[in-house]
């Protein structure tokens, strides 16, 4: 592991990418933001802030498939995100199973903290981020 001990993770979707930032030292995760755009110049212009601002070790992706293990018809490109990802900042990149964590996240949004569904909506891709990080830390 680098020298920080500072990781972004992502919460990747066609339409909007969450992203968090966790530290290896506490071993826990906070939501940073959601990227709101289809478009990659603009996704990567966000993203190429957030590694200049944290400048992390290395970034932790969520990898979606189907309960039985299969690639859903995104899982595809979330593996492109990664490669791209690895390419431009030249930084390890991990993939972590993410499941469920779309549907907790909102849970814990909606359920536990009792935001209404607007800020929910907001939220909940960052959150879902902040869960993958976490799991990332909990397993390295």
């Amino acid at each position: 592991m680098g020298k920080s001990g500072t990781y972004l993770g992502f919460d990747f979707g066609t339409h909007k990418i969450g992203v968090a930032v966790g530290q290896r030292l506490t071993g826990t995760a906070s939501p940073l933001q959601t990227i709101r755009s289809e478009k990659n110049k603009v996704r990567f212009e966000a993203i190429d802030r957030l590694v200049e601002t944290w400048r992390p070790d290395a970034l932790v992706v969520g990898i979606a498939c189907r309960v039985d293990g299969e690639d859903n018809p995104v899982t595809p490109l979330m593996r492109k995100f990664c490669r791209q990802l690895e390419h431009r900042y030249r930084l390890p990149v991990y993939q972590v199973d993410e499941h469920l964590t779309s549907f907790e996240s909102r849970h814990i949004l909606f359920g536990e903290a009792k935001l209404g569904a607007r800020k929910v909506q907001e939220l909940s891709d960052q959150m879902a981020a902040k869960l993958i990080l976490q799991t990332w830390l909990g397993l390295s």
